[in-house]
């Protein structure tokens, strides 16, 4: 297949490229910038822009595009960049796919299990009803605008959890680990649903040619609470895992730091077990085992 895949430089998007091309699909690239090669096609989000001839190329298209909720603090006028950067960028999209005189048959759309919000001791999957705040109702709004994509072209909007892997949230962790300053976050009991970076971007390249539409969680079944998760780095690394960060200090990031660290989501990746997707890495010992290694 052609595909074509918005954010192809970033965290994810590396490893997914890496994974397609090994898999002998050629990765098309939408760039912010001049195109340099035959690969490339410029598009603009906020200006609604992109080159036409991308869509047209493409048997799939895959959406990674949208500002990091990991950069602190979030203030007013970055939660709107939060926001519009997901759905300019889908909008964006969904416009030339349904302008196109080939649509692509596919087309993948990033989301994240921020749906769900704070939902303690409730298992969760794609049936699960929206939760409140902020990251909740910007996933909601993302995946809207996925679903206004024209009915011939299927739409995937995969939710995924915290992605285990050298870099995304995990830049900040492994150094402050490394030097002995692993920490749980809190009670450590809130669930944090996770995948490894290697399974993030083969289930993606498994809904290409799934026929799974809608929502797909992608996260690791069993989950983990978040203080297994420091603690599985801190272990992977061969250091201790003394230090807490209590509640009241996490909260004294805002929502960023209620949010991302202390919110609690048991979600189960249902659909793409059901679809027989096998993760490679199931539990976190092996998935940090890879981090470690520098292979996930």
């Amino acid at each position: 297949m052609k595909v074509l895949i918005a954010g192809a430089s970033g965290f994810i998007g590396t490893e997914l490229t890496r994974q397609l091309e090994t898999e002998g699909h050629t990765v098309l690239k939408l760039v912010r910038r001049a195109a340099t090669g035959s690969d490339e096609f410029t598009w603009s989000p906020t200006d609604h822009s992109i080159d036409k001839a991308a869509i047209e190329e493409a048997d799939a298209v895959i959406n990674l595009a949208g500002a990091s909720t990991g950069r602190i603090p979030w203030t007013a006028s970055y939660k709107r960049e939060i926001l519009y950067s997901r759905i300019d960028g889908t909008q964006t999209i969904v416009d030339a796919i349904a302008g196109a005189q080939n649509p692509p048959t596919v087309f993948l759309s990033g989301s994240a299990v921020g749906f769900y919000g704070d939902q303690p001791g409730v298992v969760l999957d794609e049936s699960s009803a929206k939760g409140t705040g902020f990251l909740s109702d910007v996933v909601d709004a993302w995946e809207t605008a996925a679903r206004m994509t024209p009915p011939s072209t299927r739409v995937v909007t995969f939710r995924t959890g915290l992605v285990v892997g050298r870099g995304g949230a995990f830049t900040p962790l492994i150094p402050l680990t490394r030097v002995g300053l692993g920490a749980r976050f809190g009670s450590g009991k809130q669930n944090w649903p996770w995948i490894s970076l290697h399974d993030e971007a083969a289930a993606i390249a498994h809904l290409l040619t799934s026929k799974l539409e809608g929502v797909v969680t992608l996260a690791a079944p069993g989950g983990a609470t978040a203080q297994e998760v420091t603690r599985a780095l801190a272990q992977a690394l061969g250091r201790w895992h003394p230090w807490v960060i209590p509640e009241f200090a996490v909260r004294l990031l805002g929502d960023a730091g209620v949010q991302l660290l202390l919110w609690s989501e048991d979600v189960a990746p249902s659909k793409l077990l059901a679809d027989g997707f096998t993760f490679r890495d199931d539990t976190l010992a092996k998935a940090m085992a890879q981090l470690v290694a520098g292979t996930s």
